[in-house]
């Protein structure tokens, strides 16, 4: 084994290949090396259907292209491992700083120049709550780390978060630079074992490679059922793709033995596994997992197929200039096209359209172009930089650390997130002679909410803050009691437990469990017993609901509300109280207001007081049009621009559909927007109180503010007092 240092002015700083392989070169997964290895026309082209794929996934055009960075990854795997082989095999060993020179060559060029640029736009066109993270995130995608960030916060790449990060794309190329840092140590190792051992050092490789491979496949696949976000952007989870690449790369010398209608057949089967990939798989595919083989191993093939038979069939369909063309821009595109996206729909302030995206998406070619051009080939093809390539490695680092340099002064440069002094804090005095919510009680409710509509400075003590709004939730959002999407369990959430006492369930979605604050101070003072039965996304009425994210009918809401009722009446509550969001769109099938849903809510209502409860219904969270904490970062002494229009946030029609229903019934409904708006206005910050801390959700300060109000609600419904004595 030799670890070799680069003779000094070789311009490429490689082994030479054998005869028929010189002055030509080689890609990589996202792009070209300058190295001598032979050039694959067909890869060329694949690595254009590959950008293709993503970027059209991203404008909303091809559901699955996100599997477009699978291949991606094969690719590397393949080319990379190919070139470190041929050196293993030419001179026993591999020259590590030529390699890692080579990698910073022709990828740090262009990818620190989109991600400061990126910063750059970011902290102009953002709200400063929103820049923030995103300068977070590029600092770590310099760092060569975003993955793992994206990853322990839990991104859910496939779910189209609403205020994606504008760098969220460099996820994949951190994941290429681990592998480029541990891959040729690890060749190295395995051929210098083999050599001690006395072993076949290919078949020794291979072997100890597939272990590799097996194993992260397998936690790939176990990460996918439990924990998504790392399965889909850690190295670890997604190693076996770039190792069945590599594996092919191995054998790459001996392909020729594979007989012509084999590689042929191989081939398009590949093509065709890798289209049916990215025309099928979507937001609900359980994604890395089993299913990734498919685009992965139909990769394989197509590769396999183009080294069998470079000039013919399938090869010669993917060497085609425009593919070419799109394949030679790939990596530059695929860098810009994205933040092109993000940042573009930031500025307009509204979800862009398909049309709009398209024209987006496809004009990003414009900017990569004029990088791959004025940057990225001069510093790929430049022989002053191969002379000398540990000083090469150096710059390249060097360049990383002043792209990290510069995002954090761009960070450090954003407003500060409150907007003027502090602001008076205020609670409520409850009124222990009140019925429902008693006269003194109200009045001190509206004349709060009067002076919120007069806020025009977010205060500099507003809790939560602005930036700890998203992080500021409720014990069951924490705890797992507000069950998940594809959970069906119901949970013993029980958070107050006091024996022979009166008890109280809350029911409902998410929008029931924001009121576990109030709730809990309630049964606190009332000296009852509480329990939380909710589910994210889930209506608790009997509907049928169809979930767009699943593609299908949402059966986990449906056997999870079966079990949630048997259980509330098994244990038969003193009261139970229903809450549930009103602002399911058509794509649920359904219709909020609609004859199913009022004719619904009133059956639940009979079914629990069958069972023995009295029912409370709470009337629909006032929804804002955006997310509050984000636009008030953005007015930071203009709060009253965020503030809800009453008319507009509440749907006054329906309301009251639901209260004669209820009533009917026998249930009793109460009016939310009373204790939330003015009678126009419905403010966003309440004295020093944050009202929402997302786009739909009370914040947990103010719901423990509203406990007063709550505890009269439940002690007007519930049993009466125990008596002393």
């Amino acid at each position: 084994m030799a670890v070799r240092a680069a003779p000094r002015g070789d311009a490429v700083a490689a082994p030479r290949p054998p005869r028929a392989d010189r002055g030509q070169r080689a890609v990589s997964g996202f792009g070209g090396d300058p190295t001598t290895s032979r050039f694959r026309p067909d890869i060329e082209g694949l690595r254009g259907v590959a950008v293709l794929a993503v970027v059209a996934y991203h404008a909303d055009f091809l559901r699955g292209g996100f599997i477009g960075v699978d291949v991606f990854f094969v690719l590397s795997g393949f080319l990379i491992t190919g070139l470190l082989w041929r050196e293993v095999e030419h001179t026993a060993g591999i020259d590590l700083a030529a390699f890692y020179l080579r990698r910073v060559r022709r990828l740090l060029p262009a990818s620190l120049l989109v991600l400061v640029v990126t910063a750059g736009l970011a902290a102009f066109v953002l709200p400063p709550l929103q820049a923030e993270p995103a300068l977070k995130d590029a600092a770590a995608a310099a760092a060569y780390v975003s993955n793992y960030r994206f990853a322990a916060g839990g991104t859910a790449y496939l779910d189209a978060p609403t205020s994606p990060s504008p760098v969220q794309h460099y996820w994949s190329l951190s994941v290429e630079e681990q592998f480029y840092v541990v891959w040729p140590v690890l060749i190295l190792l395995l051929v210098g074992t083999a050599r001690l051992l006395r072993v076949s050092r290919v078949g020794f490789t291979v072997f100890a490679l597939s272990l590799v491979g097996a194993g992260s496949f397998a936690l790939s696949v176990r990460l996918t059922a439990s924990s998504q976000p790392w399965a889909f952007f850690s190295l670890p989870t997604r190693a076996w793709e770039l190792v069945a690449g590599g594996l092919l790369g191995i054998a790459a010398t001996r392909l020729g033995r594979v007989p012509a209608w084999v590689a042929a057949f191989g081939g398009w089967a590949g093509l065709a596994a890798v289209g049916w990939s990215a025309w099928s798989f979507g937001a609900s595919t359980a994604f890395p997992g089993t299913v990734a083989a498919i685009p992965v191993l139909g990769t394989v093939g197509i590769v396999m197929a183009g080294a069998v038979a470079p000039r013919r069939g399938l090869a010669r369909v993917l060497a085609v200039r425009p593919l070419q063309a799109v394949g030679r821009v790939s990596y530059s595109w695929y860098l810009w096209h994205w933040p092109v996206l993000v940042l573009a729909e930031a500025t307009a302030g509204r979800t862009l359209s398909a049309t709009e995206r398209i024209v987006l998406a496809v004009g990003s070619l414009g900017p990569a172009i004029l990088s791959l051009q004025l940057v990225e080939n001069p510093v790929r093809f430049s022989h002053a930089w191969a002379t000398r390539p540990l000083r090469g490695v150096a710059w390249g680092l060097t360049g990383s650390a002043a792209a990290i340099v510069a995002v954090l002064v761009l960070g450090s440069a954003l407003p500060r997130l409150d907007g003027g002094a502090a602001a008076a804090g205020s609670e409520l005095a409850p009124d222990p002679t009140g019925d429902a919510v008693s006269a003194s009680l109200a009045t001190q409710v509206h004349t709060a909410l009067a002076g919120g509509t007069t806020v025009q400075r977010v205060p500099s003590n507003v809790r939560p803050s602005l930036r700890g709004a998203r992080r500021d939730k409720a014990a069951p959002f924490v705890d797992g009691c507000n069950n998940a999407f594809t959970d069906a369990t119901v949970r013993r959430c029980v958070y107050r437990n006091a024996p022979n006492r009166p008890s109280v369930v809350a029911f409902g979605d998410s929008h029931a469990a924001q009121w576990h604050p109030a709730l809990a101070a309630a049964a606190e003072t009332l000296d009852w017993r509480l329990t939380i039965l909710t589910k994210a996304v889930c209506p608790p009425q009997e509907l049928a609901v169809f979930s767009p994210v699943l593609k299908r009918q949402f059966t986990e809401c449906t056997t999870w509300r079966a079990r949630a009722l048997a259980r509330i009446e098994a244990e038969r509550p003193d009261v139970v109280v229903v809450a549930v969001a009103r602002h399911y769109g058509p794509e649920y099938r359904f219709d909020v207001y609609g004859e199913a849903w009022v004719t619904s809510m009133a059956a639940l209502v009979e079914r629990l007081q069958r069972a023995g409860s009295k029912v409370i219904v709470l009337s629909p969270t006032p929804k804002p049009p955006t997310d509050v904490p984000t636009c008030l970062s953005r007015r930071l002494r203009r709060v009253s621009e965020c503030n809800l229009e009453r008319a507009a946030a509440v749907n006054a029609g329906g309301v009251e559909a639901e209260r004669l229903a209820v009533r009917r019934a026998g249930g009793s409904y109460f009016d939310v927007a009373a204790w939330v708006c003015a009678e126009e206005v419905c403010p966003v910050i309440v004295g020093n109180l944050l009202v929402y801390r997302d786009e739909n959700h009370f914040s947990t300060p103010f719901m423990t503010w509203l406990a007063p109000v709550v505890t009269d609600v439940l002690k007007s419904v519930g049993p009466p007092p125990t008596q002393p004595g």
